[in-house]
Protein backbone atom coordinates (compact mmCIF):
# COMPACT_ATOMS: atom_id res chain seq x y z
CA UNK A 1 0.00 0.00 0.00
CA UNK A 2 1.26 3.47 -0.85
CA UNK A 3 0.00 7.05 -1.10
CA UNK A 4 -1.46 6.34 -4.54
CA UNK A 5 -3.50 3.33 -3.42
CA UNK A 6 -4.47 4.06 0.20
CA UNK A 7 -7.48 6.23 -0.68
CA UNK A 8 -8.96 3.50 -2.86
CA UNK A 9 -8.62 0.96 -0.07
CA UNK A 10 -10.15 3.32 2.47
CA UNK A 11 -13.11 3.98 0.19
CA UNK A 12 -13.52 0.21 -0.27
CA UNK A 13 -13.75 -0.09 3.54
CA UNK A 14 -16.51 2.52 3.64
CA UNK A 15 -14.47 5.52 4.79
CA UNK A 16 -16.01 8.64 3.23
CA UNK A 17 -13.64 10.08 0.62
CA UNK A 18 -14.05 13.62 1.97
CA UNK A 19 -12.51 12.56 5.30
CA UNK A 20 -9.11 11.86 3.72
CA UNK A 21 -6.63 14.21 2.06
CA UNK A 22 -3.55 12.76 0.39
CA UNK A 23 -0.68 15.14 -0.35
CA UNK A 24 -2.35 18.32 0.91
CA UNK A 25 -3.66 19.69 4.17
CA UNK A 26 -7.44 20.03 4.37
CA UNK A 27 -9.65 20.97 7.30
CA UNK A 28 -11.91 18.32 8.80
CA UNK A 29 -9.89 15.53 7.20
CA UNK A 30 -7.20 12.97 7.96
CA UNK A 31 -4.12 14.12 6.06
CA UNK A 32 -1.20 12.12 4.68
CA UNK A 33 1.70 14.36 3.67
CA UNK A 34 5.18 13.77 2.37
CA UNK A 35 7.81 15.93 4.07
CA UNK A 36 11.44 16.68 3.33
CA UNK A 37 14.16 17.13 5.92
CA UNK A 38 17.94 16.95 6.15
CA UNK A 39 17.66 13.26 6.99
CA UNK A 40 15.53 12.54 3.91
CA UNK A 41 11.86 12.16 3.06
CA UNK A 42 9.27 11.47 5.70
CA UNK A 43 5.52 11.09 6.02
CA UNK A 44 3.06 12.72 8.40
CA UNK A 45 -0.44 11.55 9.32
CA UNK A 46 -2.78 13.77 11.32
CA UNK A 47 -6.33 15.05 11.73
CA UNK A 48 -6.67 18.71 10.72
CA UNK A 49 -9.39 20.92 12.12
CA UNK A 50 -9.61 24.73 12.06
CA UNK A 51 -6.03 24.93 10.80
CA UNK A 52 -4.62 22.85 13.66
CA UNK A 53 -3.09 19.38 13.57
CA UNK A 54 -4.26 16.72 16.01
CA UNK A 55 -3.14 13.12 16.64
CA UNK A 56 0.03 13.73 14.62
CA UNK A 57 2.27 10.79 13.78
CA UNK A 58 5.50 10.88 11.77
CA UNK A 59 7.06 8.08 9.73
CA UNK A 60 10.23 7.58 7.69
CA UNK A 61 8.52 5.02 5.44
CA UNK A 62 5.61 5.69 3.08
CA UNK A 63 4.11 2.22 3.38
CA UNK A 64 4.16 2.32 7.19
CA UNK A 65 2.42 5.72 7.16
CA UNK A 66 -0.24 4.41 4.77
CA UNK A 67 -0.88 1.27 6.81
CA UNK A 68 -1.10 3.39 9.96
CA UNK A 69 -3.74 5.64 8.38
CA UNK A 70 -5.58 2.64 6.93
CA UNK A 71 -5.56 0.80 10.25
CA UNK A 72 -6.66 3.81 12.23
CA UNK A 73 -9.59 4.65 9.96
CA UNK A 74 -10.62 1.02 9.43
CA UNK A 75 -10.63 0.53 13.20
CA UNK A 76 -12.91 3.56 13.50
CA UNK A 77 -15.24 1.99 10.95
CA UNK A 78 -15.24 -1.23 12.98
CA UNK A 79 -16.11 0.65 16.17
CA UNK A 80 -18.99 2.31 14.33
CA UNK A 81 -20.18 -1.14 13.25
CA UNK A 82 -20.00 -0.37 9.56
CA UNK A 83 -17.19 -2.70 8.46
CA UNK A 84 -18.32 -5.92 6.90
CA UNK A 85 -17.32 -8.15 4.02
CA UNK A 86 -15.97 -6.12 1.15
CA UNK A 87 -18.10 -6.15 -2.00
CA UNK A 88 -15.48 -7.53 -4.39
CA UNK A 89 -17.32 -6.20 -7.45
CA UNK A 90 -16.91 -2.63 -6.14
CA UNK A 91 -13.37 -2.94 -4.78
CA UNK A 92 -10.97 -0.86 -6.84
CA UNK A 93 -8.28 -2.94 -8.57
CA UNK A 94 -5.19 -3.00 -6.35
CA UNK A 95 -6.68 -0.20 -4.29
CA UNK A 96 -6.42 2.45 -6.96
CA UNK A 97 -8.70 5.43 -6.36
CA UNK A 98 -11.94 5.59 -8.26
CA UNK A 99 -11.62 8.06 -11.14
CA UNK A 100 -14.37 10.63 -11.01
Amino acid sequence: MNSESVLGWLIAMGVPEELVSIGAEADDAWCLLRTESESGPGWEVFWREQGNRYDWAGFSNEQVACFYLFGRLTWTQALRGVVGPVDVTNTPPQGTPVVR
